[in-house]
């Protein structure tokens, strides 16, 4: 049987690279989104791409993503945890709920995914996980909110590399930096601008590039690199200054 991934917040923007990427390297793709209707179907022609429904901020939604992909399936080989929001603001301007929900969203949500995932993929004795994080969690002015979430991404990663290292699960984490999404095309063109010369390769990233890496971190090649971060952004987690 191929290969099975879940990939939360699949259907967009580097989610849905990733999830465009595994389906031509012969895998099954659970596509996990908020909302319904996202997923591209003539981006992603093909039967072995499946959508649900799933808010990871709610335990029981989860559940029952997990109890699909058993019942269909009966395995899971690869979590992508891609799933994220950002909030920004400035510590003094942040309301207190916008900090929460990125912390949700971002955070909880990816432990509520990589504890089920732990429990099937500890019972087959095999896995991977690849939680997307970011080089904000280097900091970031503006994104108290959001690096918190995503350093806190990669202490969770480090950490489940630990635990699940003897059952054959391999955890790292994606780190990626500027990359062209709809978020990065709405930016105003001199801030943009400004971001690309920040970075040591002069230009902005792809979310090719970001599926590369969790392509590689997925497969089972990589049964001796656990707990890493790799960073996909042309050299900018060299300094952690935003400009």
């Amino acid at each position: 049987m191929k290969n099975v991934a879940i990939v939360t917040g699949g259907a967009r923007g580097i989610g849905l690279a990733i999830t465009k990427r595994l389906i031509e390297s012969n895998y099954i793709v659970i596509v996990s989104d908020i909302l319904e209707g996202l997923v591209d179907t003539e981006k992603i022609e093909n039967s072995d791409c499946h959508y649900f429904k799933c808010d990871i901020t709610k335990k029981n939604d989860i559940i029952q993503l997990f109890n699909f992909v058993k019942a269909t399936f009966d395995k899971i080989d690869l979590l992508v945890n891609n799933a994220g929001i950002i909030k920004d603001n400035m510590i003094w301007n942040m309301p207190e709920e916008d900090f929460d929900k990125v912390i949700d969203v971002n955070l909880k949500g990816t432990w509520l995914m990589c504890k089920q995932a732990a429990i099937m993929m500890k019972a087959q004795n095999f896995g991977r996980i690849v939680n997307i994080s970011s080089r904000a969690w280097l900091g970031n002015k503006g994104q108290s909110n959001y690096s918190a979430s995503k350093a806190g991404v990669i202490g969770l990663t480090r950490v489940l590399a630990l635990e699940l290292g003897k059952y054959n699960i391999c955890v790292n984490a994606v780190a990626p930096g500027l990359i062209n999404t709809p978020l990065t095309q709405n930016l105003k063109p001199d801030v943009l601008e400004s971001l690309i010369n920040a970075q040591p390769t002069n230009n902005i990233g792809q979310p090719e590039d970001v599926a590369n890496a969790v392509m590689f971190l997925g497969s089972e090649i990589t049964k001796f690199i656990t707990g890493q971060v790799i960073y996909v952004d042309g050299g900018k987690s060299i300094s952690s200054n935003m400009f």
